[in-house]
């Protein structure tokens, strides 16, 4: 078992009329005027945002306002951002919505600590040492931001739409406040989307050449067996609190790092799907459920044990101990059958609609490798060669 060290200071308000507690939590967390950071118009037609102004003046919080974050968010509305925050004075960032909102949030907030460009700490050039504080109200259970020490940002200004992370502990939001109900009008797509990239987030920490972590396998396996329950029943049945309540907390607990304590994760599944949904614009958990078969059948020999672990723990395949690698096979052919069984595709091509092109494929890989002067992912570490492999294969998969 890895040394490690476990961090999780966000301060986490659950539960029903949750959102106002926030004027207090802002004062707490020395907030003296804010902005309030959102996407589309679901914000202001659920009647939150109008809570949340109504909130923010009765308690005499001075706050401005910057909506139009887009999924898969764009640097050039971080770099809006910035400079509403520097012109206004404004020193604390609270993000109204799901990880989209979140990462941009996290992004003008390394931008406000960093002399140089903020993409510099994207792309490699410069270390993220300091953010001004953030903090979120949730209203999509899926990306994990509320908790993790990082985001996700696509640079929309070079034309190439590079999809690239930045992360550390000055990231992490001070408090998260989630009402589930705030949940509720979700479309099914979406949650499935979420449920998804939720499982996701788990299984990259837990698809790892550590196999000595039982207490930090069992939680893992446990939150996957979770998921997988709730999500056809909260697709079915989408007011339904309980069921909400619990995919909104796994989707927190699934990218805090709990499930990870003590293993080498991958990430490989998540820095391939990047590049998939930088030049497609799909949705990331779509993005996932499409190409992790794929990858998985390319790797599972570099642990086949771990394979075998997933498919009897977490699919509930029986362990046929003279086929090992057919239970690993039947483990991972069934994880696809869930992902069909909510909506989600299993391969590129439905993902995207048409079939992808060779072109577009070494592109991809391209870009995933940095020029082919990078490596991908842990478990099996990925070279451009491998990249290329994994997209041909995802590209015929269905």
């Amino acid at each position: 078992m890895k040394d490690f060290k476990y961090y999780a200071p966000t301060e986490v308000i659950f539960g029903k009329n949750s959102e106002e507690q926030i004027p207090a939590l802002l004062k707490k967390h020395g907030a003296t005027k804010v902005l309030v950071h959102f996407g589309g118009g679901s914000a202001e037609r659920s009647g939150l945002l109008p809570l949340i102004r109504t909130l923010l003046t009765q308690a005499g919080i001075p706050f401005r306002e910057l909506g139009g974050v887009v999924p898969n968010p764009h640097l050039s509305k971080v770099r809006e951002g910035i400079a509403l925050c520097k012109k206004e004075g404004l020193d604390f960032i609270l993000a109204v919505g799901g990880g989209s909102v979140i990462d941009s949030a996290k992004a003008i907030s390394y931008g406000l600590c960093y002399d140089g460009d903020v993409w510099d700490l994207f792309c490699g050039k410069a270390e993220l040492k300091a953010a001004a504080p953030v903090a979120c109200v949730l209203t999509i259970p899926a990306a994990g931001s509320e908790m993790s020490e990082g985001c996700v940002i696509t640079n929309d200004e070079d034309g190439q739409f590079l999809k690239r992370s930045c992360g550390g502990d000055p990231a992490r939001c001070r408090f998260a406040v989630m009402n589930p109900e705030r949940t509720y009008t979700l479309p099914a797509y979406q949650t499935a989307c979420g449920i998804t990239d939720m499982m996701m987030h788990t299984m990259e920490r837990y698809f790892s050449h550590d196999d000595d972590m039982t207490i930090t396998d069992a939680l893992a396996e446990a939150l996957l067996r979770t998921v997988m329950d709730l999500g056809p029943r909260v697709i079915a049945n989408p007011n339904d609190y309980r069921l909400r309540a619990q995919v909104m907390w796994a989707g927190s607990l699934a990218h805090n790092d709990i499930t990870g304590c003590g293993t080498t994760g991958d990430w490989g599944t998540h820095d391939l799907e990047h590049e998939l949904s930088g030049m497609f614009d799909v949705a990331h958990g779509a993005g996932l459920a499409a190409i992790w078969g794929s990858w998985a059948r390319y790797v599972r020999h570099e642990n086949l044990t771990r394979f075998v672990q997933f498919a009897v723990n977490v699919m509930g395949v029986p362990n046929d101990f003279k086929d090992p690698d057919g239970t690993a096979l039947r483990g991972i052919a069934k994880m696809e059958e869930f992902y069909r069984s909510i909506g989600m595709p299993t391969g590129i091509t439905e993902l995207i609609g048409r079939e992808i092109t060779n072109e577009e494929i070494l592109e991809m890989a391209h870009k995933a490798s940095n020029g082919g002067t990078s490596t991908l992912g842990n478990f099996k570490v990925l070279h451009e060669v491998d990249m290329v492999a994994i997209y041909c294969m995802a590209a015929k998969s269905k």
